[in-house]
């Protein structure tokens, strides 16, 4: 028994409607410019196929014509929404080139070329899903690779389209009634399915993008844009398993502005808040993209870095002396920027928050002696668990600091 072929494209068109208008709310309503690209299309398809279905036949073969260019355009603004999406520019000429070709297809064929035209009509539909496949499938973060059936249903669309097409083609060249029977109905039901399944899909995408939007906002510092603190303690813990695998040691800083309190004191906060961001950008161009960095107090940052102590004190050095450069002025007067620096270094393994306290011992040496420069914890911090059984031990060692001051250095232990 065959379905009324009719009846499934006006459910087809009105369900495109009711889908578009949706898409177009929560386009607006979420300022999500994909989506009033993708519920455009959906309106503009669904007329398509009402008109096409319904008036094109009481108007003429031109009127049909028209009607069937508007859906190819519909189809290079889903492809478009894919592109915007994931923030890549609208092609226009990429919108109107399948109506193009279908119209130089249809004026270039005689029109006792039905078949050969509907084959090109189902190609343009199958290289525009194929399109939005591509763009769809060029994200490549992790998120995005568990979500093949985004990929998937465009090309199983442009692949229903196009099997009984082809197949009629091959199996039937000369019998035009191939493509009227229950090919027709079936891709009726498709169109419907596809096009529920593909907003379902949509408000996926748009439901993941806007997770990992806030995931992002809880661990990252809205003025310096940095990791806050606990970003930096959960980006910091996989470094530390990545480079303990790897048995690769690992080094931390602990930043601090000098004087940060007299700044906002002489100059107010919107002063303060501009040494913040000025200095957020020198670690970001000091350090290197490997490196993590995080705001983890008012005036007090800090970085991991996997590599040894050596190469963190050259590190810490170079931001020391980039951010001492900068030279900044407030109606004429100077502003002082000056940063002391801790670091300490451990073997792979070492925990954050050990490697964090022997960094701060050395911090607060070095803005004892004087501020405005490096210092580092001379001894290897012990782990928790080898800290534990010093101490059970009665072994615990004082902990030490090598202190850099005028060009000589000394050796001091801090009292129990």
């Amino acid at each position: 028994m065959l379905l009324d072929t009719s009846t499934l494209y006006l459910v087809a068109t009105l369900v495109a409607a009711m889908l578009g208008g949706m898409l177009l709310y929560f386009g607006r309503h979420e300022n999500i410019p994909a989506l009033n690209w993708w519920g455009s299309a959906y309106l503009l398809g669904g007329a398509s196929v009402g008109l096409w279905t319904f008036v094109g036949p009481l108007l003429g073969e031109m009127s049909t014509l028209a009607f069937t260019a508007i859906g190819f355009v519909a189809c290079g603004m889903v492809w478009t929404a894919a592109r915007v999406f994931h923030g890549r520019a609208p092609i226009w000429r990429g919108v109107f080139f399948g109506a193009g070709a279908w119209i130089a297809a249809i004026f270039a064929l005689p029109a006792d070329m039905m078949p050969l035209r509907t084959t090109i009509g189902a190609g343009i539909v199958a290289f525009y899903a194929v399109l939005t496949a591509y763009e769809l499938g060029l994200e490549r973060r992790k998120s995005v690779q568990r979500r093949w059936p985004t990929v998937l249903v465009p090309l199983l669309h442009g692949f229903a389209l196009m099997l009984p097409i082809l197949l009629g083609d091959v199996l039937h060249p000369d019998d035009a009634t191939f493509g009227n029977s229950i090919w027709v109905t079936a891709f009726a039901v498709e169109l419907v399915l596809y096009a529920v399944g593909t907003v379902f899909l949509i408000f996926v995408l748009v439901s993941e993008r806007t997770v990992a939007a806030h995931k992002v906002a809880a661990s990252c510092d809205p003025l310096t844009s940095l990791l806050n603190r606990r970003g930096f303690a959960e980006a910091t813990a996989r470094m530390i398993e990545r480079e303990a695998k790897a048995r690769r040691p690992i080094t931390v800083m602990i930043f601090d502005i000098d004087h940060f309190k007299s700044i906002n004191d002489r100059f107010g906060h919107p002063v303060g808040d501009e040494v913040l961001k000025l200095f957020a950008s020198v670690i970001t161009h000091s350090l290197r993209i490997t490196d993590l960095t995080g705001r983890i107090g008012g005036e007090e940052f800090a970085a991991m870095l996997p590599c040894n102590l050596d190469e963190a004190m050259q590190a810490a050095e170079r931001v020391r002396e980039n951010f001492a450069g900068c030279g900044i002025e407030v109606d004429a007067a100077p502003v002082a920027t000056t940063v002391s620096i801790g670091v300490a270094g451990g073997p792979a393994g070492t925990e954050l928050d050990v490697l964090l306290a022997a960094a701060d011992t050395a911090l607060y040496q070095a803005k004892r002696g004087g501020r405005n420069r490096v210092q580092s914890a001379e001894e290897e911090p012990l782990s928790l668990a080898q800290g534990r059984k010093a101490a059970a031990s009665g072994l615990m060692p004082k902990p030490a600091v090598t202190v850099a001051r005028a060009g000589v250095t000394m050796k001091m232990e801090i009292a129990q």
